[in-house]
């Protein structure tokens, strides 16, 4: 099973939900990735506050590097997960076909992961804490079924 995370830039929301799914289900079973709809940090590592919230709950995400969501996604990835309202359109908009936009959720059902880039250390705790138990109800569903 292959899933992928998807936010805007894919430095601070996508990169945790990659992490946190990566460490809660078996990587001989399940490979996860992450990517963002836009092209501005491709390269890049996740925002230091997305790491280092990681790393204080024993999980290293340093190892990243954002890139830009692909049409070839669509054929890499079993599930697609977004963050929000506005990248999930942006993906479905680009969805050669209705196989491919079933793929695609947003991770909390209809609440958004709110966007921590332009708030302090407190709001990547609590996009952390979000993403966190999200994660635990998705590995039920991918374990599971």
């Amino acid at each position: 099973m292959k899933v992928l995370m998807v936010c805007l830039g894919n430095i601070c929301r996508s990169p945790l939900a990659e992490g946190i799914l990566q460490s809660k289900l078996d990587p001989t079973l399940h490979q996860v990735d992450s990517a963002g709809t836009a092209a501005y940090h491709v390269g890049e590592p996740p925002d230091k506050r997305s790491i280092a919230i990681a790393a204080a709950h024993g999980i290293d995400i340093s190892g990243q590097r954002a890139r830009q969501f692909q049409v070839e996604d669509f054929e890499l990835f079993d599930r697609i997960y977004v963050m929000d309202h506005a990248n999930y359109q942006n993906v479905l908009h680009i969805a050669p076909n209705e196989i491919h936009k079933n793929k695609v959720q947003l991770l909390c059902g209809q609440q958004e992961v709110p966007d921590p880039y332009y708030g302090g250390d407190k709001g990547f705790a609590q996009v952390f804490d979000v993403i966190d138990q999200a994660c635990s109800t998705l590995k039920k569903s991918l374990t599971d079924g």
